[in-house]
This record gives C-alpha cells, structure tokens and sequence, in this order.
C-alpha cells in the first residue's frame, strides 16, 4: 500500500516512465543503450514507489510508552536546550531517514495536541547540526496522561522539499496513527522530560509504529 501523499507523484512518473520507454522503443536503434535507458527508467519507478509505501503496522498503544514516530537510525540520545516551547532542558532522541525508508511520521504517543507550528527555511542535510534549527521543520507538541508533554519535531533534509503534517491543536490523537510524512530524507526529534528511560542506543534502527524509545511505568 502506498501513502495518499504521493499518489500525484506516484502518476505522474509512471506516465513519465512509460513515456520514456515507449520513445525509447520508438527512436533508439542501439540495443544496449535501449535496454540501459529501460532499466534505468525501471529502477527509477521502483525507488518512487518503496519511497512512498505505506506498510501497515498493528500497534497495541499504551500510555506507558513512546514509539519511534518513523523508520530510520537513532542517531542523537542527549541532553540539550529546547528553545521554540519548552525553553528548558530536554531529553531529545533522533531519528535520521535515509531515501530508502519509510517516511511516514506516526504519534509516537496517546494525547492532546497541544501546540502545532510550520516553520519554513533552509534544506541542509539532515545530520547538520543547526538542521533543527535552521531548516523546514514542523513543530508538534502531545500530553499525555503518564508522560506529560512531549515534543517531536519534522525537519526537512537536502532533499525534503515539503513536510505534511496532520496535527492540529487541540486533536486527540492515537498513538501509531498516521501524523504525517516527509519527502525526501530527514529527520525527527523527539523532546522527552529529564529523566526518561529509554530504551534505544545509538546506530539502532528503529521502526516506526513498533520501536519503543521510551518508557515511564
């Protein structure tokens, strides 16, 4: 299955593809570089597709819990200064997608939205440090019963050139539903309170909707 947000995408190169290998049965009288120029239209349609597919995950959400929001590598685990809302000292885990992952963003816990913001900006690659601040991003904030606030952030990559965000204030949402979703290559920060378990290392591949990143009993 493949995420509504890349159907006009999706569409358009497959009428590209075609398009192309029907000109290139047509016009191009050299064999290899028919079947080269076929191949490579074949891959391209192939790399459209697994990047917007949409894999259905059953999730049992739990309030206990925060999941991983997307598919990529845990690639911060850190204390640092939240400037945008909390203004204070945060627990923030990354999640750094590579063009080959899924790219759906999904709430990583039960709640209240309680903040939404679109900031638009720069398009530095994914892992620069001044990404989060600097770059197209999504800021969303969810309460929740057992962990009180907690802030993820979508931002954009050298590639990402739109982020979709589905979160508004003052929704109720379910943990593992669909948030979102980036185009492209990048990142999402998860903001948690000082003292968070959790349960992630660095270099681990998370899996949206199913890695539990952190727990509080």
């Amino acid at each position: 299955m493949f995420h509504k947000e890349g159907a006009k995408i999706i569409f358009i190169a497959l009428v590209v593809s075609v398009g192309i290998v029907l000109l290139a049965e047509e016009f191009i009288q050299v064999f290899w570089l028919l079947k080269a120029i076929q191949v490579f239209t074949l891959v391209f349609l192939i790399l459209i597709l697994q990047f917007f597919r949409n894999p259905k995950r059953h999730v049992t959400a739990s309030d206990h819990n925060v999941i991983a929001p997307v598919d990529g590598k845990i690639v911060v685990i850190e204390e640092v200064y939240e400037e945008e809302y909390f203004k204070e000292k945060r627990l923030q885990v990354s999640i750094f997608m590579s063009p080959i992952n899924v790219h759906v963003t999904r709430y990583a816990v039960n709640g209240l939205v309680k903040f939404s913001k679109y900031h638009p900006g720069k398009y530095l690659v994914a892992w620069h440090p001044k990404a989060s601040t600097e770059n197209e991003r999504t800021t969303v904030v969810i309460e929740n019963n057992y962990f009180g606030e907690i802030l993820y952030r979508q931002i954009a990559g050298a590639l990402a050139r739109r982020i979709v965000n589905y979160a508004q204030q003052g929704m109720q949402v379910v943990q593992g539903t669909d948030a979102g979703f980036i185009k492209f290559g990048s990142r999402v920060d998860i903001f948690l309170p000082l003292g968070t378990k959790v349960n992630v290392q660095l270099n681990q591949k998370a899996i949206g909707g199913k890695t539990i990143i952190a727990t509080k009993e």
